[in-house]
């Protein structure tokens, strides 16, 4: 049984020693993304338009199911806090089966993307490119899912150090293949994005073989694959209860921004590009908040497993303001260097570059404004996640990015004229709702615990 932390201090040490290693990892999968976008924004602005907009609509797909995943952590956290080993199966093993069989149920649409694309006002030629990507990256669905399992159940056991690594390799590899892909280096066939995607299948499914190799080897203990065959009814109605209302909010948040992806595409390409460079800086960032807020539920979930009222408090204190530290050091660096952050996705021969540049740069800036908020939202998620209180703060979370926020930004950017950054103060003020309502979920009750 690992100490229990009582101080301030000890709480902040305990989250550090925890989020670290989740939030390097989390930097390192980003990472593949971000390679992606650096190698397409240098092959050529379509291309970069197209992944953009394909990600987005994979993004929404896969988050749903990643909530099944999701719900693995707080469930298995608070069993391993009662030593309850055979409870730690079970809740992984239903989460691996209802990962799967959405997974495989959720590729049929892809097939469309196209036509769905085109349905929705993007341009002939991105829609194009964007559906040659998507018919391969869909391969990569279940191996993405099942990945998010497997680290959802060694975060909740507090095994990150290997999870980091893994990450760090796949993330290397992946630049290799995308650079000999992509640009046709080191007698590699040239594909574009079709070969951005061939990379991220690839090293998904070399994701989940390093994982279970390291599961079977260093954790035999909870025998995890034995009887993999065997329904468990009771516990996939947990795990699907806890875990559909974590789906649906991060889609509701995910779902934002691909909407904004989409009203992007209304205005141009260029427009598309430059959003897309924002998001992934943006991105970047919240990688760091997603690692607090994964802290903050496997140390909310050991509380709720041992009746710590007072542990639950100040654990949710310490990590709501080292979240938000954090986020007054990257507004300020979004706000001083923007152009310099911008230049770097963008090739210097490229004959667009001054205009990507203009539109990039005002983005970047607004992205600094928010990134308190949302932090500070994705760790209050990850507190309630980890008390087990789902339902209420994914209805909260929905109005606040689609009856707040979505609207807000149409009206901005096509109603009032301010095209790209009303869009952007529309997410901001999405995120702000989202933020206090579920900051006053948790303090004004979810807090709560009755003593053992």
């Amino acid at each position: 049984m690992q100490k229990i932390a009582t101080t301030y201090p000890e709480h902040s040490r305990a989250i550090w020693k925890l989020g670290i290693p989740l939030i390097l990892s989390n930097m390192a999968q980003f990472a593949i993304h971000m390679t992606d976008t650096l190698m397409l924004g240098w092959y050529d602005v379509t291309a970069l338009a197209a992944a953009t907009i394909a990600t987005s609509l994979f993004f929404v797909v896969f988050i749903v199911g990643a909530g099944f995943a999701q719900a693995i952590t707080p469930l298995v956290a608070a069993a391993n806090e009662q030593n309850d080993e055979v409870q730690v199966r079970r809740v992984t093993r239903m989460g691996l089966w209802l990962s799967i069989f959405y997974g495989l149920l959720v590729m049929l649409p892809f097939f469309w993307s196209e036509q769905i694309l085109l349905a929705i006002g993007q341009d002939p030629i991105v829609a194009s490119e964007a559906h040659r990507y998507l018919l391969i990256v869909i391969w990569g669905m279940v191996p993405t899912l099942l990945v998010m399992a497997l680290k959802s159940f060694l975060v909740a056991l507090e095994h990150t150090a290997f999870i980091l690594w893994a990450t760090v390799g796949t993330a290397v590899l992946n630049g290799l293949i995308n650079y000999a892909l992509i640009f046709g280096n080191w007698g590699a066939p040239e594909l574009g994005v079709e070969g951005a995607a061939i990379a991220s299948v690839l090293v998904n499914v070399l994701t989940v073989a390093l994982l279970v190799g390291y599961i079977l080897r260093k954790l035999p203990q909870y025998e995890l694959f034995r009887n993999f065959h065997r329904p468990d009814a009771p516990i996939m109605r947990r795990v699907f209860l806890l875990g559909w209302p974590i789906g649906l909010t991060s889609l509701a948040e995910g779902g934002l921004f691909s909407a904004s992806a989409v009203m992007m595409g209304w205005i141009g390409p260029i427009s598309l590009a430059a959003h897309g460079i924002a998001i992934q800086l943006a991105s970047l960032t919240f990688m760091v908040h997603i690692g607090f807020s994964q802290a903050a539920t496997v140390r909310a979930g050991r509380a709720l497993g041992r009746r710590d009222e007072q542990g639950l408090r100040r654990g949710g204190i310490t990590a709501i303001g080292m979240s938000a530290l954090y986020a007054a050091a990257t507004s300020a660096i979004f706000l001083l260097i923007p152009g310099t952050l911008v230049s770097l996705f963008i090739d210097p021969a490229e004959p667009e570059r001054l205009r990507l540049l203009e539109v990039g740069i005002t983005l970047v800036m607004i992205a600094g404004l928010f990134q308190l908020v949302d932090g500070l939202q994705v760790v209050v998620l990850g507190l309630l996640r980890g008390v087990q209180d789902t339902t209420v703060p994914m209805i909260m979370a929905t109005f606040s990015y689609w009856v707040i926020g979505l609207p807000t930004s149409y009206l901005l950017a096509f109603y009032w004229g301010f095209g790209g950054v009303g869009i952007w103060a529309g997410l901001v003020l999405g995120l702000l709702v989202a933020a206090v309502l579920l900051m006053w979920r948790f303090w004004a009750g979810s807090v709560r615990i009755t003593p053992a």
